[in-house]
């Protein structure tokens, strides 16, 4: 009897197919979509760009950007096909001889080379080309088995459940010559979970800085001319970081730093935290979350950049992807002569750039990112949490449904000019966060953005500089204190410091904490 249905849902299945191919022919089937017709906004806007940055705390150095011409002067970045790149054991046999034999391809350029366009998911989909690709490349093919096993253990690189890198891959641009494509969106917006599944758009937990800076040291004591690798290390130290209007300027202290100190210096921050361009290895930056970026009114930890519309996250990628290091701020400016620096980061990064096609293509495919379905339950102890969040008046910055006011929180000893309160949206009080990163570097405005509570279940770690591994560390009162053992990132020869402000909460009974946290986790 079982066979005889399964032959009768069979023929029946063929006849509604005969049917619908039918109607089909017949026309009646329903008219393709219009093509999407985006209006794409021009990234370098000039006007657009004098009022986007909240000025800096010393507002004489905020950054005065280059022109439109020049910027458009700048070619664009040509995205190359990728390939995976394999742990070194999980490698498949003969996968590197095979990349050898591929043609370059190029996938997306400002000539003869275009994704096909017509619905906006085909623009969805093309921005995550541009997600995924990097900037900067560097020669692979070349490493011995012996080395990429050493790289992976010194690093503590992190693979897919098939062994994959999840945040760069190879790229063929010249017959023969494999090279790692780095320095990506996908790069610190990829999170692999523990379970192995990747979420892109997330706060990212590569190790970036054991990755850029491993063998260092090893490469300084190989060097030709030693004295020069010392002068070029701390160059780049400078170009990335240094604020030399700040008196003194705290960054320079890596100016006097040996190469084996740089390297030390970065190893000591963990996944999830970045030296990114802009701040400093000696106050970086937490990852950002840019899953729900679109619901967000302030990009970065300081709040730095306003966004208004999909131009502003578009011109936003643009200077993360090194325009800022063009920018004047008073004397300064990072990139100083591209030429100086013969095929480093700032030629390649500040010396290209994307067309405004790509970055709105980007900037879609960022706003349709959506979060992983979150395994934890509604229950009780959640339903509790809930009523302990609203009794303490947690909605009040972190308002639901974006979990955020969107607003800036002056930073303690710093003055809001009278006039910001009109322009931006500012809390009129402090609470007490260590306010290092946006006083003492080039992205610092005095301020921090209230950060969303959405998706906490799935970062970490937490603060504007990633100080504390996990929600549970935060709300210990302990970290006040100043032998407090930070769990996320400590510093270069901290061992013990306070991880102030933010305090409410702290002195919940342990009960209502529990499930305060429980709450958190399933928004």
């Amino acid at each position: 009897m079982a066979k005889g249905c399964a032959r009768r849902f069979s023929r029946r299945s063929a006849a509604t197919l005969l049917l619908f191919t039918t109607l089909l022919a017949a026309g009646y089937a329903q008219k393709p979509a219009a093509p999407y017709q985006p209006a794409i906004p021009k990234t370098w806007d000039e006007q657009a760009l004098a009022d986007m940055e909240v000025p800096l705390a010393v507002p004489s150095h905020s950054p005065k950007h280059i022109s439109a011409e020049e910027y458009y002067r700048l070619p664009v970045r040509p995205i190359y096909k990728s390939y995976s790149a394999y742990k070194s054991d999980r490698e498949p046999a003969g996968y590197a001889d095979w990349l050898r034999q591929q043609d370059p391809v190029i996938l997306w350029d400002d000539g003869a080379h275009r994704p096909e366009l017509e619905t906006e998911a085909d623009w969805i989909a093309a921005g995550e080309l541009v997600f995924d690709a990097g900037v900067l490349f560097f020669e692979t093919g070349t490493s011995s088995p012996e080395e990429r096993r050493a790289f992976e253990a010194g690093t503590g690189d992190i693979y897919d459940r098939d062994g994959a890198g999840p945040f760069s891959k190879y790229v063929i641009r010249e017959r023969g010559k494999i090279e790692s494509a780095d320095a990506s969106c996908r790069e610190c917006h990829t999170r692999l979970m523990p379970d192995g599944t990747v979420i892109k758009g997330a706060q990212g937990n590569r190790p970036i800085e054991q990755v850029a800076n491993f063998g260092l040291a090893n490469e300084a004591a190989k060097a030709d001319n030693r004295d020069r690798f010392l002068a070029d290390a701390r160059e780049g130290q400078r170009r990335s970081f240094a604020a030399p209007w700040l008196t003194p300027d705290p960054n320079a202290r890596l100016g006097q730093m040996s190469v084996a100190e740089i390297e030390a210096v970065h190893f000591a921050i963990p996944p999830g935290v970045f030296a990114r361009q802009g701040t400093s290895p000696l106050s970086p930056a937490k990852m950002p979350d840019l899953i729900g970026v679109k619901e967000r009114r302030y990009l970065d930890a300081s709040g730095l950049v306003q966004h208004r519309s999909i131009g502003d996250l578009m011109r936003y990628a643009a200077l993360n992807q090194g325009m800022d290091m063009r920018a004047r701020f008073g004397d300064f400016v990072p990139a100083g002569d591209t030429r100086e620096v013969g095929g480093g980061f700032f030629e390649r990064s500040a010396g290209a750039r994307y067309s405004d096609e790509q970055l709105y293509a980007l900037a879609l495919y960022v706003y349709s990112l959506k979060p992983p379905p979150n395994p934890n339950p509604r229950d009780g102890l959640a339903v509790r949490g809930q009523q302990v969040f609203e009794a303490e008046r947690c909605g009040t910055c972190h308002t639901p449904p974006l979990y955020t006011n969107n607003t800036l929180v002056p930073a303690p000893g710093f003055t809001v000019p009278e006039h910001h309160y009109a322009r931006f949206q500012i809390l009129r009080r402090s609470i007490g966060t260590d306010p290092t990163l946006t006083r003492t570097t080039r992205r610092g405005t005095g301020y921090y953005r209230v950060p969303s509570l959405k998706g906490v279940w799935y970062r970490g770690p937490f603060e504007h500089n990633g100080s504390v591994a996990t929600l549970e560390d935060w709300f210990d009162p302990r970290r006040l204190s100043a032998d407090y053992v930070p769990t996320g990132w400590k510093g270069y020869g901290v061992t013990t410091r306070a991880v102030p402000g933010h305090e409410f909460g702290l002195k919940l009974p342990s009960d209502d904490k529990r499930a305060l946290i429980a709450y958190l986790k399933t928004l």
